[in-house]
């Protein structure tokens, strides 16, 4: 199997810690091809980043697949650009938002997403609650930087920490999402130290995809993923046309 795992920031030391998470969980016969996107926001905090996010997203999914790729993870957990994404692609996208509370869903009935920013809450309440589990999951924020989790000076996991000890009191939460790809590295400290699950959802999407490889699965072709109606697109999105990226 190949899996492509995306980062669609560009800080390419955030992919690393990505891509070594994707790898520490994947089966031997699956090869995990880790890429940073060429254009756009050095992190995703908020709804403008991530509309400048997105198209350096879909051309590294389109070369992907191209170059034989069978699932892409689209690694923040915004889901950025997921549906476009799916619109585009014959292969499975899969949004590690998604993938991990769908994964907390299978082994606890209340859990809490912890996750950066305090403007990164909201849009990830509605991602919890457009995929079913507004009723069982709670979103908190650490108010740390994206960027601060890779400074080992900065306070960043003492905040976390200190979200996760309230998730666990005040939500009565029984397992831990983390909410944030640059999270992906801190999930078994986390769950050994608190003693409840933690999921990370990079690895949780790299095993959805497994799956959905092995069931034979693509992404549907009718209805809302249908692939773009070929039409021109002007000025600096003309790379962007549907003819374009099916061609190159």
């Amino acid at each position: 199997m190949r899996i492509l795992v995306v980062n669609p920031n560009t800080t390419q030391s955030m992919t690393q810690t990505i891509e070594a998470a994707a790898k520490a969980v994947a089966s031997a016969s699956t090869e995990i091809v880790a890429v940073t996107s060429s254009m756009g926001p050095v992190s995703i905090e908020g709804y403008y980043d991530e509309v400048f996010a997105i198209p350096g997203l879909l051309l590294e999914i389109a070369r992907a697949e191209k170059g034989g790729a069978q699932a892409a993870v689209i690694a923040c957990f915004d889901d950025t650009g997921l549906d476009a994404a799916r619109a585009l692609a014959t292969i499975p996208v899969i949004g590690i938002c998604e993938a991990a509370v769908a994964t907390a869903a299978f082994i606890a009935q209340r859990f809490t997403v912890v996750t950066t920013m305090e403007r990164s809450r909201l849009p990830l309440e509605h991602l919890v609650h457009r995929y079913g589990m507004g009723a069982r999951a709670k979103v908190r924020a650490a108010d740390i930087p994206v960027l601060s989790l890779e400074d080992p000076s900065s306070d960043a996991l003492p905040r976390l920490r200190a979200q996760i000890t309230a998730a666990l009191h005040e939500d009565r939460a029984e397992a831990i999402v983390l909410g944030c790809a640059g999270m992906a590295d801190l999930a078994a400290e986390l769950s050994h130290e608190f003693g409840v699950p933690v999921i990370d959802g990079v690895s949780a999407a790299v095993k959805h995809a497994e799956t959905l490889i092995s069931l034979k699965l693509t992404t549907a072709k009718r209805g809302a993923y249908a692939s773009p109606i070929e039409k021109p697109y002007l000025g600096l999105m003309e790379v962007f046309s549907p003819s374009h990226m099916a061609a190159g």
